[in-house]
């Protein structure tokens, strides 16, 4: 089964290497997945969250132009694997030509997927075997620690 999803947050989490890795944190099926990601990605992320624009087209928004001027739309992304602690994810696309109707299906990186579907306002979908091994209940990420919530460099505790 799929669940869709909603982004609830791009941040700083903690992983094995210690506070300072970025973070987008999906909700699904009353779950929180977190999915580690490159700052570069955050960012691109977070631009998209806040509807701002980049003094110049960043590489998703370049991606987006691009599928729209060869008749093309994103339909949705999925994320449907999880093996050996990283995520795998789908772009599921279509394009019409001649009255025709054709459908793709491109491999992507989750942050990728994620940042593309926040500009083009599609589903985010997750499989139940995703949020089976990744999801944990909201309160796992809550913290009895006020150093930790109000300091900035731990980011948003979500």
């Amino acid at each position: 089964m799929e669940h869709e999803a909603t982004v609830e947050g791009v941040g700083v989490g903690v992983s094995d290497e210690g506070p300072g890795a970025p973070v987008v944190v999906l909700q699904a099926r009353e779950e929180l997945i977190p999915i580690f990601i490159s700052s570069d990605q955050a960012q691109s992320m977070q631009l998209a969250l806040e509807g701002e624009p980049f003094e110049r087209p960043l590489t998703h928004d370049l991606f987006v132009e691009m599928v729209a001027e060869f008749g093309a739309a994103i339909d949705r992304i999925r994320i449907d694997d999880l093996a050996d602690g990283t995520f795998y994810a789908k772009v599921d696309t279509e394009q019409y030509h001649g009255g025709e109707r054709k459908q793709a299906v491109f491999d992507a990186r989750p942050s990728d997927g994620i940042a593309l579907a926040l500009r083009v306002d599609c589903p985010i979908i997750v499989s139940d075997e995703v949020v089976d091994e990744a999801g944990r209940p909201p309160e796992a990420f809550e913290t009895d620690d006020p150093d930790v919530d109000d300091d900035p460099e731990f980011g948003d505790p979500f």
